[in-house]
C-alpha cells in the first residue's frame, strides 16, 4: 500500500484546494491511501535558528512527510504567486539543506481556483521550485481546476466530491502516474546527485 500525504496551501476553512485534496481517495488506484494533513497554521516563520532544535509543528510536520511514500500538494493562487503559509512548510520541509525529509519525493502538484485561469500562475511556481529542491514532480495533465466551486458537490456522508468528469479523468491519470513514479524510485533518482554531494562534505 502506498501512503500519500496531501498538503493543502490554504488556510481557509472553506477553501477550495482542501476540498479539492479532500475528494482525491475514489480516483487513486488500488492500494493508494490519500491522508490530508492538517496543522499547516500551527508552523512558526521559518528561521533557520530553529533548525537544530525545531518547534514540535515543524518536527510532526517533518515526519509526515518523512513517512509517506508520495505527496500530493494543491495550492491556490494570491496575489498571483503561492501562499506563503505553502512557502514557509516547504521551507521547514527542505532544511537543513541537503538534508530535509522533502528531497526525493514523488510529488503531484494541484491548483485551484474559482477563477477562469484556475490558479495557473501559483501552479507553475510550486512545480519549479519543487523540482529546484530535488523532487520528481509528476507530469501529465496540467490539474489547474478553473471554477473550482462549479466542479465540487457534497453527498450524504461525504464532505466534498468531484462531480467534473474531465477534471475526474485527469486526476485518475495523474494519481496512476504518482503511483508509477514510487514504484520506480523516480524521487530518490533525483535526489541522489545531492544526496551523494552531501555525503562527501561529511
Amino acid at each position: 500500500m502506498s501512503r500519500i500525504l496531501a498538503i493543502s496551501g490554504s488556510l481557509r476553512a472553506q477553501s477550495f484546494n482542501t476540498a479539492l485534496v479532500n475528494a482525491l481517495q475514489p480516483f487513486a488506484p488500488e492500494g493508494m491511501q490519500i491522508e490530508v494533513y492538517k496543522g499547516l497554521d500551527e508552523l512558526p516563520h521559518f528561521n533557520q535558528d530553529l533548525e537544530a532544535n525545531p518547534p514540535a509543528s515543524v518536527v510532526r510536520l517533518r515526519e509526515a512527510i518523512a513517512e509517506a511514500d508520495g505527496l500530493i500538494i494543491a495550492t491556490p493562487e494570491y496575489n498571483r504567486s503561492l501562499p506563503g503559509v505553502l512557502k514557509n512548510a516547504l521551507d521547514w520541509a527542505s532544511r537543513p539543506y541537503a538534508q530535509g525529509v522533502l528531497a526525493g519525493k514523488s510529488i503531484v502538484a494541484i491548483s485551484a481556483s474559482p477563477g477562469v485561469q484556475g490558479g495557473i500562475r501559483a501552479l507553475i511556481q510550486l512545480k519549479a521550485l519543487l523540482r529546484d529542491l530535488s523532487n520528481f514532480v509528476v507530469s501529465g495533465p496540467e490539474i489547474s481546476v478553473p471554477e473550482v466551486h462549479t466542479r465540487l458537490g457534497v453527498e450524504a456522508d461525504v464532505q466534498h466530491v468531484l462531480t467534473d468528469p474531465a477534471t475526474a479523468g485527469m486526476v485518475t491519470h495523474v494519481l496512476a502516474g504518482l503511483q508509477d513514479a514510487i514504484d520506480n524510485n523516480a524521487g530518490e533518482l533525483v535526489a541522489r546527485p545531492l544526496g551523494t554531494w552531501s555525503a562527501s562534505l561529511a
